[in-house]
């Protein structure tokens, strides 16, 4: 029987998979913390039915991804409204952190226009996941993972360029 204990140990250790995930299928803080939530909330369900057979973190990306593509999909079917987040004003003496945090904003925000399994597979990507690992993650052949992921960073690459 696994423990509540053991699961927020794995939660805690791995939750940069989950905001990584949240921030790549949402456009505002309150989504993000909700996604988050939900994520979190499925991982506790499925728990107990973690068999080991593949990494915690795979399995986690597994679900957290699964679940955001279940919500986004769900979203879909309401009205699109154009959200307005806080404008962020930051005095900092580095600027080159100020660059960094723009760049991988551009990088999310070029994310969040491919389809959802060219997100999951750049997010993978991004973990420094083998193939193999992706595959696993996503359900799909190594082959099939290689194929797509060239496609999605080709499309990603054009996305940015046009920013």
């Amino acid at each position: 029987m696994k423990t509540q204990q053991e699961f927020t140990k794995l939660i805690n250790q791995n939750k940069g998979i989950i905001y990584k995930v949240c921030r790549a299928y949402t456009h505002n803080s309150d989504d993000l913390e909700d996604l988050f939530q939900e994520i979190v909330l499925q991982l506790w369900k499925s728990f107990q039915s973690f068999k080991g057979e593949s990494k915690f973190s795979t399995w986690m990306y597994r679900v957290a991804l699964n679940t955001a593509i279940t919500l986004f999909k769900k979203n879909e079917k309401q009205v699109k409204t154009t959200e307005f987040d806080s404008v962020y004003y930051k005095v900092q003496e580095d600027n080159s952190y100020q660059e960094k945090e723009e760049k991988i904003s551009q990088l999310y925000t070029a994310i969040q226009q491919l389809n959802d399994i060219e997100k999951a597979l750049i997010l993978l990507y991004l973990e420094d996941l083998p193939y193999k690992q992706i595959s696993e993650s996503l359900g799909i052949t190594e082959v099939n993972a290689r194929v797509k992921m060239n496609r999605a960073k080709t499309k990603l690459k054009e996305i940015l360029t046009n920013v």
